[in-house]
This record gives structure tokens, sequence and C-alpha cells, in this order.
């Protein structure tokens, strides 16, 4: 059976990959203010500093899984 404290250490260590592939996954987005125009193969910055979104939701939450992976591994290494 698993400890207490590996168990914590574990889930740490899971939620912490996660969160780092959520985070790798929002390098690979291309930015709202960035458009591509086939017809004249090349790309556009539209920049208005109220529409522009420089991240997105997976990229946040991939931050919050990885903080919670830390913490649960503190918390494994203290018990």
């Amino acid at each position: 059976m698993v400890t207490i404290a590996e168990g914590v250490h574990l889930a740490g260590a899971a939620f912490g990959a996660v969160g780092g592939a959520l985070i790798a996954l929002e390098f690979f987005q291309v930015p709202s203010y960035v458009e591509y125009r086939e017809e004249w193969d090349s790309y556009d910055l539209d920049i208005a500093p109220e529409e522009v979104r420089e991240h997105t939701n997976l990229g946040r939450a991939g931050g919050l899984l990885v903080s919670l992976g830390f913490a649960l591994l503190f918390v494994g290494e203290l018990l």
C-alpha cells in the first residue's frame, strides 16, 4: 500500500505534469492579434489594447495545476 505522504507526493507530481503539458500547449497557440492572409502570404498584426488576449484559459489552468503540484510536493515532503 502507498502511505499518505507518498500518495500526496505522487499526486503533486501528476498535477505538475498535467499543468506543464497545458502550459506547453499554450505556447503553440497564435495570439489573437496575429492574422495570416493567404492571398498575400503574410502575417498582419492588428494590435488594439482593448482587444488583445495574451493568455487563454488553457494556460491559466496549467499554471494553477503546476502551482498545486508544487504545493502537494511540499506537503508530501513535510508528511
